[in-house]
């Protein structure tokens, strides 16, 4: 794992959610890579704290799958098996499936015209070869469609799922030509949005989760023995 900056310290009343929240945040940007063992030391400086509470977030963080506890030898990110893989892209798809037909039930005109902006402004970012400011605009119009479902509980599977892959979805690298598919779709969604067409973007949104297996897959590695 990379060195840790140091960051700003931590107060609230229940520490060891609040250690468990910062520490999904890294995993979820990448700052603590799949397989990257947990300094603690490091940690608790960071985070202006005791052990105590960081053992407590990593058992919290290891109960959701994002951390693996390793015997008399502390934790370490969570790799994925290409069977855990596949088994998660098919859920995500269908959370976002469900996502899409409940937005076009709910969503206003003016969070269509939110998503076209950050639609328009990742194209921008792919005819100019930037992937990160591609990946970013992408991960906020999944995100903002999930949003629009005005589903809590949806939007919390989804939310707890998805954070073991965030990194890899938003950041891998995709050739030239699944670039492009990406893009296409993306374009569709919109229009479907406007369309209100809640069952045709749910087959899209579906088959768009799926397209990125082999991706995703590519980038994260698949998990080893300890």
């Amino acid at each position: 794992m990379n060195k840790i900056e140091p960051g700003i310290g931590i107060s609230r009343r229940y520490l060891h959610d609040e250690v468990a929240e910062r520490m999904r945040e890294l995993i979820r940007s990448g700052e603590m890579e799949p397989k990257a063992r947990i300094n603690e030391s490091e940690l608790t400086e960071r985070f202006g704290i005791s052990r105590t509470p960081l053992r407590e977030a990593i058992k919290i963080l290891a109960t959701e799958g994002l951390l693996e506890l390793l015997p008399n030898r502390g934790a370490r990110v969570a790799s994925i098996s290409d069977a855990e893989l596949e088994e998660m892209m098919e859920v995500i798809a269908g959370l976002e499936a469900t996502a899409g037909d409940l937005a076009c039930r709910t969503i206003s005109d003016a969070e269509i015209d939110a998503l076209l902006v950050d639609h328009e402004a990742m194209v921008a970012a792919w005819k100019a070869s930037d992937e990160a400011g591609y990946f970013s605009h992408n991960r906020r119009i999944h995100e903002g469609i999930m949003a629009a479902s005005r589903n809590t509980i949806l939007a919390n599977i989804y939310e707890g799922l998805s954070g073991r892959i965030q990194r890899s979805r938003y950041s891998a690298h995709q050739t030239a030509a699944q670039w492009a598919r990406a893009v296409a779709e993306h374009e569709r969604m919109i229009e479907l949005l406007r369309a209100r067409d809640g069952a045709a973007l749910a087959v899209l949104m579906r088959e768009h989760i799926r397209g990125k297996k082999s991706v995703i897959a590519a980038n994260y590695g698949v998990a080893e023995d300890v």
